[in-house]
């Protein structure tokens, strides 16, 4: 471990127009989810471009036991971390040894999100602009078998003593680095670090800087136009790299959407789940243009339902439409028209409902399948409407596959601190929320108190639980 460090300023000259940094940096860790596991020894070489300008390197305590199969692949024991600093105790030495660097690794994605999570853990928020050697490597040589660091070790004949041991793997890199660095051709480099986008082709009064400061976590963003009015709402693992993406598309919808932002906000939720919810709902609350037309687009069929004059209530399939949802009460959404007819016939068929009633069948009386008796007669009234209709309830349920029950579900917060929290009851959405994990066990009062209610029904909350909770998810679910 370096016994002091000096701060960038004494190194490198950092009032040289276009200056940049390189902090190329390798971790081991304890397995390979950085949300549950820890890192177990951490290398950064710093590069002004030209050459190698100072070097840190650690093993590190993880508190936790290492995995044999990774002590066989790293060597890294639980004997050799035990006297080893804790992450905390060089947190601040790497915040220094990176502020205005560039973050490079070979995956970058792998060492940026162990770093971040560790940061995060101690409360505190680790951001930095990031250069991926893999992608590099394929850009500039194009070609090769793998591009993995140990065939591109053999390739080029980069030799280090010891495979998966931070500081040589950073090393590697060093030379896979300074070797892409001399073979690119025009800004190749300038290009990755802001992911393809030049500043001109950027909206007015967004600049590059700026989009580097966005968070990259969960959550919600908004773009907005000149007037200020939200025109698309998003939910992604990484808001950053989301807006990002939005501003590189070159096809027509993109340049359409670019010349149409003003500005952006967002709104960090942690959470997945609560982001999939909080973005649907925000699209109903604000009914932003964009949206509308790419939500048409993507659910055209649906099923919906309503009473008649005689009190039967009524299912109907047609297009996904913000008439038809505003007139009809929405039971359930899918890709096309056709899809919605199918499934609805059926549901029809298993609970025997009448096909005219249902909108299946063109008759003015009784329906044909009532003459096959596979409709009970609701359409001559023949069935009650209260017994219909009880009917139709267990058929809507298999439709929209309601949730059922009353439970909250725990999934990760906005920081490590912090648990979010997301209420159902009765089989209806409820809110969510966030409760401070370190005050101990919050009762279910208090977990129920978190809760903020949604500020517009969303039809579509329902499936978007449902559709996480079977994706079997981490997360914890607790009834009441």
């Amino acid at each position: 471990m370096s016994r002091y460090y000096q701060p960038l300023s004494t190194l490198i000259n950092l009032h040289q127009p276009n200056h940049k940094v390189y902090a190329i940096i390798d971790v081991e860790t304890t397995g390979g989810q950085a949300r549950y596991e820890r890192i177990t020894e951490i290398a950064i070489v710093l590069h002004d471009g030209d050459r190698v300008v100072d070097t840190f390197s650690t093993l590190l305590n993880p508190e936790r036991s290492i995995p044999w199969s990774i002590t066989q692949l790293t060597g890294i024991s639980d004997s050799m971390v035990a006297d080893a600093p804790k992450f905390f105790e060089v947190a601040k030495q790497i915040v220094q040894m990176t502020e205005g660097a560039i973050f490079v690794a070979h995956n970058v994605s792998f060492d940026y999100g162990f770093i971040r999570e560790e940061f995060a853990r101690l409360g505190f928020t680790f951001s930095r602009k990031q250069l991926c050697t893999v992608r590099m490597a394929r850009k500039v040589f194009p070609g090769l078998p793998s591009y993995s660091l140990s065939n591109l070790k053999q390739h080029f004949g980069i030799r280090v003593a010891r495979s998966h041991r931070a500081l040589d793997d950073t090393l590697a890199t060093v030379d896979l680095f300074e070797r892409i660095l001399a073979a690119q051709q025009g800004d190749t480099v300038q290009q990755f670090i802001n992911h393809g986008i030049k500043e001109t082709k950027l909206p007015k009064n967004i600049t590059l800087e700026r989009l580097h400061l966005v968070p990259d976590t969960c959550g919600v963003y908004y773009l907005h136009d000149e007037k200020g009015d939200v025109i698309y709402v998003g939910k992604s693992l990484n808001i950053k790299k989301r807006l990002f993406e939005h501003f590189s598309d070159l096809s027509p919808k993109g340049e359409k959407l670019r010349n149409g932002v003003s500005d952006i906000s967002y709104e960090v939720t942690g959470s997945e789940l609560a982001a999939l919810l909080h973005e649907s709902a925000e699209i109903k609350r604000l009914l932003p243009p964009v949206n509308r037309a790419q939500r048409i687009r993507n659910f055209a069929g649906g099923i919906f339902s309503y009473v008649d004059q005689n009190g039967y209530r009524c299912f109907a399939v047609g297009k996904r439409s913000a008439r038809n949802i505003k007139q009809l009460d929405f039971v359930a959404d899918y890709p096309k028209v056709d899809s919605a007819r199918m499934h609805l016939q059926s549901v029809v068929r298993q609970f025997e409902l009448c096909y005219r009633l249902s909108n299946l069948d063109a008759s003015e009386r009784a329906c044909f399948h009532h003459s096959i008796k596979k409709c009970k007669g609701a359409c001559i009234g023949l069935e009650t409407p209260d017994e219909y209709n009880e009917r139709v309830e267990q058929a809507m349920q298999v439709l929209n596959k309601r949730l059922s029950g009353s439970y909250l579900i725990i999934d990760r917060g906005r920081t490590e601190a912090e648990k979010a929290v997301i209420g159902v009851q009765n089989g209806a959405y409820i809110g969510y929320g966030y409760v401070d994990q370190n005050d101990g066990f919050a009762s279910m009062d208090e977990l129920l108190a978190a809760l903020t209610p949604p500020l517009v029904h969303d039809p579509d909350a329902g499936r978007i639980i449902r559709v996480f909770l079977e994706g079997q998810k981490a997360v914890k679910v607790i009834k009441f």
